[in-house]
């Protein structure tokens, strides 16, 4: 049994359910959001619904910002005024942000407290995922060098698929030109993208949103077969209605798999564009 203190951080992209952050203790440093010509720190300073309602009336595209590096510094000096020793920080994938960087450069300059950067390569709950391992990991008094190895165990089989409903959202974000997204929204292509090598990349172009769902569905199948789908988590876009009805559907076709709904907050959101579904999944 580990004796060592130690405290679990990560950053606002995770979405993690309020009750699990107050439960386990997760320190969270936000990322910022630009929308109406307003910067705010996302789920702090501004809701995820409050997001998408602003972004519908603002005329420029949403924006986001990561964290300084002092705003990891200021929290890694509490944690260690508090009596941390150790601090497991997990961050979004270092090639859409540079937040894990940030965390990296302040945990090198806080003495007298250990900083252990994890570069999860996603976001979204998959982040969530690990963050909420290293902390159910501290809770039953395991080593950091256990939750290490429970994180890389996680990664190992993890994988995220999702789908967005405009493909105009990604066009003014300049992961897709213009010409393509009026091609794709006149053919009613549902791009599949997926996180490869730590970057958003698409995984495959599908008509039709229903079948885009269903593709996703057969990745789920080979994944509960090879039993590397014990956990998942249906991920929304301002749509609640429509995550809820996916995951119920999920839960009657895969009953071995445990599955939760999660969001796309306001920075995803901005790539993403409401109304895109997502889902994720890996071992316990």
């Amino acid at each position: 049994m580990s004796l060592e203190k130690i405290a679990v951080v990560t950053d606002s992209t995770a979405y993690i359910p309020k009750e699990q952050l107050a439960q386990y203790d997760i320190h969270i440093v936000p990322l910022s959001v630009t929308v109406g010509g307003q910067s705010f720190k996302e789920e702090k300073e501004l809701s995820t619904e409050d997001f998408y309602a602003y972004a519908k009336q603002s005329e420029a595209f949403p924006t986001s910002s990561q964290p300084a590096p002092g705003d990891f510094i200021h929290l890694f000096e509490q944690l260690k005024s508090n009596g941390i020793e150790t601090i497991i920080t997990i961050h979004l994938s270092s090639e859409i942000s540079g937040t894990y960087q940030n965390a990296v450069s302040a945990g090198s300059l806080v003495d007298g407290i250990n900083v252990i950067a994890i570069d999860s390569g996603i976001s979204c709950m998959a982040q969530g995922m690990l963050v909420l391992k290293a902390a159910e990991g501290v809770s039953s008094g395991k080593s950091v060098q256990e939750i290490q190895q429970d994180i890389a165990a996680l990664l190992e089989v993890m994988d995220a698929y999702f789908m967005v409903d405009d493909l105009n959202n990604l066009a003014r974000g300049g992961r897709l030109n213009g010409a393509q997204a009026m091609i794709g929204s006149l053919l009613q292509i549902k791009p599949i993208l997926h996180f490869e090598e730590k970057k958003i990349e698409l995984f495959e172009k599908v008509r039709t949103q229903k079948k885009a769902l269903k593709r996703i569905e057969e990745l789920l199948a080979e994944a509960v077969e090879k039993n590397q789908a014990q956990r998942a988590y249906v991920i929304h876009g301002n749509c609640p209605e429509k995550g809820l009805k996916w995951m119920n559907e999920l839960q009657t076709n895969f009953p071995s798999v445990e599955f939760k709904l999660s969001y796309f907050g306001p920075v995803i959101g901005t790539h993403l564009g409401e109304g895109a579904l997502g889902l994720t999944w890996s071992i316990k």
